[in-house]
């Protein structure tokens, strides 16, 4: 049962933030899933590295960190592919 929620929320988390970044045309939900659920780790260990509380369980602050997180990974991939589509 525990998976299907880190789907579920990853799914939210991704769309959300691929909103916010205006990449949502580009991206299935399988993408938006994988965003959502690295975004989520990568927003937990930036808020843990500033000193913020740890993050446990499915809440509202669960949430925000999750897409603070998926926003700072799609701006890092954004920044990557920006170089490669003038050279192809």
């Amino acid at each position: 049962m525990n998976i299907i929620l880190w789907i579920v929320f990853g799914a939210i988390v991704g769309w959300a933030a691929s909103i916010i970044m205006k990449t949502d045309a580009e991206m299935g939900i399988g993408s938006n899933i994988i965003v959502g659920i690295l975004g989520a780790l990568l927003g937990g260990w930036v808020v843990t590295l500033f000193g913020g509380p740890d993050i446990t369980g499915f809440n509202l602050s669960s949430f925000l960190v999750a897409i603070l997180g998926a926003v700072i990974l799609l701006w890092i991939v954004r920044g990557f592919r920006s170089p490669l589509k003038g050279r192809m």
